[in-house]
């Protein structure tokens, strides 16, 4: 009776794991599916549209792909972080890294690319997670597919505040780099980038603001 009601206990616990593991693949595919109808998303390009950008290469760490920079900055910075805010998430003045690689620290902005209030692409990383029983601190962007256009990102950095409001939600491929890169130079840009389906490396789900 005993081993019955130990192997019931496994067993229960193994289909509680699974489905913690299936229903956010499902819940994103839905997700896209939705958001693919309503226009509101666009998906990763053909390769032959992928770019190049000097000094941004794809490493493999444990199994997965990151986006690494080697760009050094002419200027640096008088700050070594920022925070940035998204009211839609709830997420309140969260440590944004600056020019760091390193995505176990938490949300960093990638090397190179444009600092807040700069023209260019403000671009910052994080980690998604497969559900709130798997989330831990750094999986700081486990529900930017809850974002909308015309949502809030705002980003205070050197004690000035500045706004972005979404513009659009783009799925891609984690050799993309293309994201990196602003839609239009002269304008000023942030994107939020993380993995989907949440907490798997299969795609990337960028969020692209523009300051306002």
């Amino acid at each position: 009776m005993t081993t019955k009601v130990i192997s019931l206990g496994f067993l229960s616990i193994g289909i509680i794991l699974l489905l913690q593991i299936a229903l956010p693949i499902i819940s994103f595919e839905f997700w896209q599916w939705g958001q693919k109808i309503s226009s509101q998303i666009l998906i990763s390009p053909n390769p032959s549209q992928k770019k190049e950008i000097l000094g941004i290469s794809i490493q493999n760490k444990n199994n997965f792909p990151a986006i690494i920079s080697n760009i050094a900055r002419v200027t640096k910075p008088n700050y070594q972080e920022f925070n940035l805010s998204v009211p839609k998430l709830k997420i309140e003045n969260t440590k944004v890294f600056v020019d760091s690689n390193d995505l176990s620290a938490g949300l960093v902005h990638l090397p190179g690319t444009a600092l807040p209030g700069e023209k260019g692409n403000v671009f910052i990383s994080g980690h998604s997670a497969l559900s709130p029983f798997f989330s831990f601190k750094t999986a700081t962007f486990g529900k930017l597919t809850d974002l909308k256009k015309g949502d809030k990102i705002i980003i205070e950095a050197g004690r000035v505040k500045y706004t972005y409001s979404v513009q659009q939600l783009k799925v891609v491929d984690p050799n993309d780099v293309s994201v990196i890169l602003p839609p239009d130079e002269m304008e000023r840009y942030i994107s939020l980038m993380t993995c989907v389906p949440p907490g798997l490396n299969l795609k990337r789900l960028v969020v692209l603001g523009k300051m306002i």
